[in-house]
């Protein structure tokens, strides 16, 4: 038999040699479209995922700063100190302001030894009398016997707190006891916006600004131009937040006790408060359809007054801190290094239940939540229902204190969540549950040992995200009942102090 092999009708040749001719270049066409499908997948994926998008509202750069510095001590100062009086009338003679040792470096350092990164003073209390030589009135230090009427608290304050590194803030009393125009609408609210000018383009940098609506019963009427004084401020000191029952930027938390709402939301609805007619529940919870981001801010008290507080710290009639304040401020600052100076979660194997991006993407992974700070963060898959962080230790930890932290500037999110141990019996057991976290929770219950531990996220108004997880021993509280707003004592060396349980928020002066 013969055999014919077929021709290549285009050129008459054996169609076999062109067999041999062709066949590599469909196998070139297809290597080459796998090696280029497979490279561009390569490099897609070698891309980070990017963030979840923000949920509204968020706080500005200005809040976020003053939020991470935490803790403030605000200084009352003025007649009062001389008077002994909580509210002056306005009438004190001026004279009777003569703080002989007077040391703002002393406050500065106290301050500072003791955690505190902002002082505020009392520029001008409720009585009108100024701290700084104002232009406007003669009932200011320029006519006390103080220096010969020439010193000036603000700019020795000033000038201490720029060489120590601390923030300043002032306080300045919108009700004023002594000047004649208080009452005029036009004439008091022009008073009050030049001698605000005054303290806000003489002494540098001012990080905080706080004003009330605090006035006396049957006092005189009157009208404030908040908004013009809010514009003011931010116009002169774009760095400074401002303190007021409505923000715009920290809001009164409803009460002086150091304690928040057991929920805290950072958001709130500035249009539905009235500043000097304020809910103080609302004050204190937030809103959680709030359209403005207002975080609280809290002070506490060691005495009742103002003039006589741990937060409000008020320098005696000689112008220094007194030492047993400052033995108190110790005392508080060696418990809080005691017990936060050694997060127990960094001991442990940490896992999610899922993780944001492609696998082994660190951006977003749970080992994130061991880094201090509010800028790198845990955030789960999206579409998840189930959201856990899980703790695993070598061997079993005693805690009784659970702090998080959310990344604010993604919003706050969290609605719910809770903390399990796994117990003797291999089961699930629930430690503590909470509802907002924001930027800082801080939990305190009877102590629990384990060596697995698992944080969930109940109810999240977004993809929840977890900043900083926290776990710590708290060696000085004696717990009896501890509710939302309920009282602890903390006992060291024999000493029993009071203090008061909160749950949210940046605070004045004490945690």
């Amino acid at each position: 038999m013969i055999k014919k092999t077929p021709l290549d009708h285009q050129s008459g040749k054996p169609f076999k040699n062109n067999l041999k001719f062709r066949q590599p270049i469909i196998l070139t066409i297809i290597i080459y479209y796998f090696t280029s499908h497979t490279s561009l997948s390569l490099l897609l994926s070698s891309h980070p995922t990017p963030p979840p998008i923000p949920i509204l509202p968020i706080p500005t750069s200005q809040q976020i700063s003053w939020q991470l510095t935490e803790m403030a001590m605000f200084l009352h100062f003025g007649t009062n100190t001389f008077t002994d009086l909580e509210w002056g009338t306005g009438h004190a003679d001026p004279s009777v302001f003569n703080p002989t040792s007077f040391n703002a470096t002393q406050w500065v350092h106290v301050a500072k030894d003791n955690g505190f990164s902002r002082v505020i003073l009392t520029a001008k209390h409720h009585d009108g009398f100024c701290l700084w030589p104002s232009a406007y009135t003669d009932y200011s230090v320029k006519s006390s016997s103080w220096r010969n009427g020439a010193g000036d608290v603000v700019k020795e304050l000033t000038e201490a707190a720029r060489k120590a590194g601390v923030r300043l803030g002032l306080y300045v009393s919108p009700w004023d006891r002594h000047e004649p125009t208080y009452g005029e609408t036009l004439e008091y609210n022009e008073y009050y916006m030049g001698q605000m000018t005054e303290l806000l383009t003489r002494y540098g940098e001012i990080r905080e600004v706080w004003l009330d609506s605090a006035k006396g019963k049957g006092e005189k009427d009157m009208e404030y131009f908040f908004d013009d004084w809010f514009s003011l401020i931010h116009q002169i000191q774009p760095g400074a937040v401002i303190f007021s029952d409505d923000g715009p930027d920290t809001r009164w938390v409803g009460d002086e006790s150091g304690v928040a709402g057991t929920t805290c939301w950072s958001l709130f609805n500035r249009s539905a408060i009235k500043i000097g007619d304020t809910d103080p529940k609302y004050s204190g919870k937030g809103d959680p359809l709030g359209h403005d981001w207002v975080p609280p801010e809290c002070d506490v008290s060691i005495r009742p007054g103002c003039w006589k507080k741990l937060s409000l710290v008020p320098p005696n009639s000689s112008g220094l801190i007194p030492q047993e304040d400052i033995r108190v401020l110790e005392e508080f600052s060696e418990i809080r290094k005691s017990i936060f100076s050694s997060n127990l979660a960094k001991g442990a194997l940490i896992s999610a239940s899922s993780v944001r991006g492609v696998p082994n993407d660190s951006h977003y992974g749970p080992q994130n939540v061991l880094e201090e700070g509010i800028y790198s963060y845990w955030a789960p898959d999206k579409a998840q229902s189930n959201w856990a962080l899980n703790l695993d230790f070598e061997e079993s930890v005693t805690f009784n204190i659970l702090l998080v932290q959310e990344p604010i500037h993604m919003g706050q999110r969290i609605i719910e969540f809770h903390l399990d141990f796994l117990n003797e019996e291999g089961e699930w057991e629930e430690v503590v549950r909470g509802t907002t976290v924001g930027y800082k929770r801080l939990l305190r219950f009877g102590k629990v040992e384990s060596s697995k531990l698992r944080l969930v996220i109940d109810k999240s108004r977004a993809d929840p995200l977890i900043s900083y997880l926290g776990i710590y021993v708290d060696p000085f509280t004696i717990l009896e009942h501890v509710s939302n707003f309920s009282s602890t004592s903390l006992s060291k060396d024999g000493k029993t102090l009071q203090q008061n349980m909160y749950h949210h928020s940046t605070n004045v002066s004490s945690f």
